[in-house]
């Protein structure tokens, strides 16, 4: 019988966060609080934070968060609940309370010094900034949700260094410490030596820069070949594979050019890349045409114990067409929640809270929905540069100006990826700061405005508790593994 309290956290929670493969969001920070428990003020006031969050798990373990900091979410057993209630007034430590878990529940966002409430910071530049190069517009496949014409067009060498440049410039001149370059296409497969002499050319100047790269190709998997994967694993580079479901759900949705299904050559790229030493993150987007087959490809995804993301489907000028991929909520709803109790049933050791409603992110707190007008370049395969690469035809600037990004920044024509906080029914949300109002594309594209909420507005708050239900569950499966949870 448990006779103490107990505080479980994600290792993640600890400095340690797990990196998003195929994300662009922007970077926020949690509070300013990283205290040790030998360090705790013994005559402060401490107080329980007003908008503190509890969800049942079990009958003696409930999830306790604070959805306005990036510190994701805490297990607490009966006896922890207790210790956080009795903060409900303010006092000051006793000698008789577990300093360890009090610091931890400080750290974790759920308990505030009084009269010195931590508020989220959120850095005035990024540390990461992002850049998608479009080394191709040629592709193998005919995608219904694809937003480009497949124009038999490629990014030059010349090119993609220039882009390579520009996008160092950038990061040197706004303080960035990484960079995380996106080869994708098109299919980029397609342009595979030029993957592999861009990357080499960009190790080489975040090198001279002192500043950390990070690469990931973003690919249909249909042209992978063991000798690639061996290349990938040489040169660091991640490796995103799209897979919308199993079979013909798959096949609905990514087909070749010639009309025939994909999926058992992507299902094969996939097996490949496992054999071969090399961990692919799978993407899977989710549209009312697949979302009644999503509990089996997230069986399919958890059984190889892959990284994931569940995007839902954007509609763009040449998707209108397709009216059954439209996103229904009730299909949406019910499909997500199939695929949920799929997970409950084989949780990974890996958080999933990143990816695992769209554009949402339930593991960090942020104010703006994606990188987009932020600290993310489009490089199109002229050199020219778009905000998002859904506006790739819409350039804002080219590759030879000084600095792409801050003409990026003060664009105020095209996509507008304004805060949360100036978002029409998104301002008094408990969610506001880990859904930050959805992809203000599909905003405008459905109302006409950037300050309003996401038109998905209720398949995220129907969601949004459930996932974190899960985390808690994945975070007691795990407790006695100390790679995966922090026991307190």
């Amino acid at each position: 019988m448990v006779t103490k309290p107990i505080l479980l956290l994600p290792t993640q929670a600890c400095g340690n966060p797990a990196a998003q493969e195929d994300c662009d969001c922007d970077c926020a920070c949690a509070a300013d609080v990283n205290l040790s428990s030998s360090h705790l003020p013994p005559s402060r006031l401490f107080i329980g934070v007003s908008n503190l969050q509890y969800k049942d798990i079990d009958r003696e373990h409930v999830l306790a968060f604070n959805p306005l900091t990036g510190n994701g979410v805490t297990v607490v057993n009966t006896l922890g609940r207790d210790l956080l209630e009795s903060f409900r007034l303010p006092r000051m430590i006793h000698p008789e309370d577990n300093l360890e878990i009090i610091t931890g529940m400080i750290n974790s966002g759920l308990l505030d010094v009084k009269d010195e409430s931590a508020e989220i910071c959120l850095p005035l530049v990024p540390q990461v900034m992002s850049a998608w190069l479009h080394l191709t517009d040629r592709c193998n496949l005919r995608c219904s949700y694809c937003y480009l014409p497949h124009v038999r067009e490629d990014m030059s060498p010349e090119t993609g260094r220039a882009a390579i440049d520009a996008t160092f410039r950038s990061a040197v001149k706004n303080g960035f410490k990484q960079v995380k370059l996106k080869y994708a296409g098109g299919e980029p497969l397609l342009r595979f030596p030029l993957i592999e002499e861009l990357h080499t050319y960009a190790r080489q100047i975040a090198e001279k820069h002192g500043i950390d790269l990070e690469g990931v190709v973003l690919s249909n998997g249909t042209l992978l070949t063991s000798e690639m994967v061996e290349t990938l694993k040489s040169l660091g580079l991640r490796l995103m594979i799209s897979l919308d479901g199993l079979g013909q759900y798959h096949d609905s949705h990514r087909p070749y050019a010639g009309g025939r299904g994909s999926f058992a050559d992507v299902a094969e790229a996939v097996d490949l890349a496992l054999a071969n030493g090399l961990v692919p993150n799978v993407s899977v987007t989710i549209s009312s045409r697949t979302a009644e087959g999503l509990p089996e490809v997230m069986a399919w995804i958890l059984d190889r114990d892959l990284p994931f993301s569940l995007n839902f489907y954007r509609e763009n000028e040449l998707s209108a067409s397709h009216e059954d991929m439209r996103l229904d909520e009730e299909k949406i709803i019910n499909g997500m929640l199939a695929a949920f109790k799929v997970i409950e049933n084989n949780l990974p050791r890996r958080s999933f809270l990143g990816g695992i409603i769209d554009r949402a992110n339930l593991s960090a707190s942020h104010t703006h929905t994606c990188g987009v007008g932020q600290n993310y370049l489009v490089f199109d395969q002229n050199g020219q540069v778009a905000k998002c690469q859904m506006h790739i035809r819409k350039p804002i600037t080219d590759l030879h100006v000084a600095d792409p990004l801050a003409v990026i920044r003060a664009d105020q024509i095209g996509i507008q990826n304004i805060s949360v906080e100036e978002k029409e029914g998104c301002k008094t949300c408990e969610w506001k700061h880990w859904c930050a109002g959805g992809c203000p594309l599909a905003t405008y594209r459905a109302t006409g405005r950037y300050d309003v909420k996401s038109p998905n507005c209720r398949i995220y708050k129907a969601l949004f508790p459930e996932a974190l239900r899960l985390e808690g569950l994945r975070l007691l499966k795990y407790q006695d593994d100390p790679d995966v949870v922090v026991k307190l």
